[in-house]
């Protein structure tokens, strides 16, 4: 039985921990390294750590706090936010990134993407995608949620598996600080449509939404931020939840 995975959030903007509703609106909540620490020490998988404006503000992610968050735990570390290059992410690596996560860039020059995975491992590189449903397909959105790309997201999912991709970061734009669930259509779309593994992102608001992405899609992890960020679950509460009803995680 394949081992979920639970991975709380940090969404960067000036260096600090944020939080936002369908990726506007964003408010500082904490410092990530000590977010992180804590997270680590409650029995996060995995810490995702997402500097959310750089691209939009077209520099490269805070290598600084990336230094200072990986220096505290010994979880991988993934890093995602104004990633445009392999020289970027060799950046990012060296500032004490387990694996990177591009977005914008790869989607703006897909090359980008075999570049990437060529040069550093698939298995340290995840392709996010942040996506809105427009009529009946959902569609890509870059630069932070703010431009459409025009392109249909299952098949740059399934794109980026063939460039190269690890691991694909879906997130759900419509649901995304709302706390109402995943978008459990779109995860199963996209998690159906490749052999690689998708973590699901957007609208987690309750252990009953983790169990629900993790069971009715072939997720293979979920990805979570207001719920630990404002003490409303911890780690170790998920878990256990998940493991009562069968769900397959480390302890």
């Amino acid at each position: 039985m394949t081992v979920k995975k639970i991975i709380p959030c940090l969404d960067m903007k000036n260096g600090k921990v944020v939080k936002g509703i369908k990726f506007e609106n964003v408010k500082d909540v904490g410092d990530p390294p000590s977010f992180a620490s804590k997270y680590e020490n409650d029995g996060a998988d995995e810490i995702a750590f997402l500097d959310i404006s750089a691209t939009v503000e077209g520099r490269q992610t805070l290598l600084k706090a990336v230094a200072a968050t990986a220096s505290v735990i010994s979880v991988p570390l993934a890093v995602g936010g104004g990633i445009r290059s392999k020289n970027d992410m060799e950046e990012v690596i060296n500032a004490g990134a387990s694996k990177v996560s591009i977005n914008s860039a790869a989607v703006l020059d897909p090359n980008v993407v075999r570049e990437c995975a060529d040069a550093f491992g698939s298995e340290r590189l995840i392709i996010a995608i942040d996506a809105k449903l427009d009529g009946d397909k959902w569609i890509v959105y870059t630069h932070g949620g703010m431009r459409s790309a025009g392109i249909d997201a299952v098949e740059w999912a399934k794109k980026a598996e063939e460039l190269g991709a690890g691991e694909i970061l879906l997130t759900s734009i419509d649901a995304d600080g709302e706390k109402s669930g995943y978008d459990v259509p779109l995860t199963a779309a996209v998690a159906d449509a490749v052999k690689i593994p998708v973590t699901a992102s957007g609208g987690c608001g309750s252990v009953e939404h983790i169990y629900d992405v993790l069971t009715r899609t072939k997720a293979a992890s979920a990805l979570a931020a207001s719920i630990f960020h404002y003490n409303e679950y911890t780690v170790a509460d998920v878990k256990k939840y998940l493991r009562e009803r069968g769900v397959n995680v480390r302890c």
